[in-house]
């Protein structure tokens, strides 16, 4: 699995700014034929703040019925993008990738007033996902004015 934000590959642990997350990015698997889905979930573990995340896991986004080799644009979007805005602290924001037994088989988690206390494992279970096959996070916090110039 391969994230891009604006032509850039994320590798592991790389720190970007909120400006540079604030489109959803592209998300292309790889390993894999037309015939195999993948369901891609996306949350922030450090809600509201690393030291102290009382709302872990905040959930930012869900596509599903992503076919291999192709990207998130083939895949339906069950919970829309939402942009990293971390308040207090470095936030990790977490792409987890999980192969489908088969399409159209992953349901949307139950609609809560906020996106916080979602649990990836959880959702994976109740969807009999089984273990992740990939997984990329990368690193933000607040842009001040100063970290802009």
């Amino acid at each position: 699995m391969t994230v891009t934000y604006n032509n850039k590959q994320v590798c592991n642990g790389q720190e970007l700014f909120p400006s540079a997350v604030t489109a959803r990015p592209r998300v292309e698997v790889q390993g894999a034929d037309l015939r195999t889905f993948f369901t891609l979930v996306m949350t922030d573990p450090d809600v509201p703040g690393p030291s102290d995340p009382y709302l872990r896991e905040h959930l930012h986004w869900i596509v599903t019925d992503i076919p291999g080799t192709t990207d998130t644009t083939f895949g339906k979007e069950l919970v829309s993008y939402e942009i990293p805005r971390p308040n207090i602290g470095i936030h990790r924001f977490v792409f987890v990738l999980f192969k489908q037994k088969c399409r159209q088989s992953v349901v949307s988690p139950p609609q809560a007033a906020s996106r916080d206390h979602f649990n990836t494992r959880n959702f994976a279970e109740v969807n009999d996902l089984g273990p992740p096959v990939a997984a990329v996070f990368f690193n933000v916090q607040r842009e001040t004015a100063a970290r802009r110039r």
